[in-house]
């Protein structure tokens, strides 16, 4: 009981300071990083509209796995496993759980009128940590990205560095 108790207590805290987080759903081939909320014992994130991030692999009643760093040194703190709960667009819950990821959500381009969008187009989820966080691995655990077609211009040329110094420079 103790062991539960203090796994709950560092899952908590490091989720409330933590503002992003990486989730692997069942059967994704990589984790995603989500900013979320910590909110009413859950995290919980919105995504999968226009504009927001995607929460591919996260099904309601589906379960994966929430990796929580270090907001200070970027380190993994906590690892546990999750189930996920879709929230209905209409219920309370959903606009309690709104009102805290709207005060967090960054950059929006609707401001007010976000929460109106995001019953529209977007899902919110709980995900609601389910068993004992998972001993720190000994390797480092890297992947590569996902795939995307977003890529960079071309390499920056050696001598940008030099020009762009020379240019902060008074004589």
């Amino acid at each position: 009981m103790t062991s539960e108790l203090l796994d709950r207590a560092l899952i908590e805290e490091a989720a409330k300071k933590s503002g992003l987080i990486w989730v692997r759903g069942a059967g994704a081939p990589a984790a995603r990083a989500l900013w979320h909320v910590w909110h009413e014992g859950a995290v919980c994130v919105v995504g999968d509209g226009p504009d927001e991030q995607p929460l591919a692999g996260l099904d309601d009643g589906g379960t994966a796995e929430v990796s929580v760093r270090s907001k200070d040194k970027g380190g993994r703190l906590v690892t546990f496993p999750v189930t996920v709960r879709e929230l209905p667009s209409a219920s309370e819950e959903w606009q309690a759980t709104v009102a805290e990821l709207k005060g967090k959500r960054l950059n929006a381009p609707d401001g007010e009128e976000m929460p109106a969008r995001w019953a529209r187009e977007c899902r919110v989820l709980r995900l609601v940590p389910a068993g004992p966080v998972a001993p720190l691995p000994d390797g480092s655990l890297a992947e590569r990205p996902v795939p995307t077609p977003v890529t960079t211009r071309a390499a920056v040329p050696a001598g940008l560095p030099k020009l762009l110094m020379k240019r902060g420079k008074k004589k």
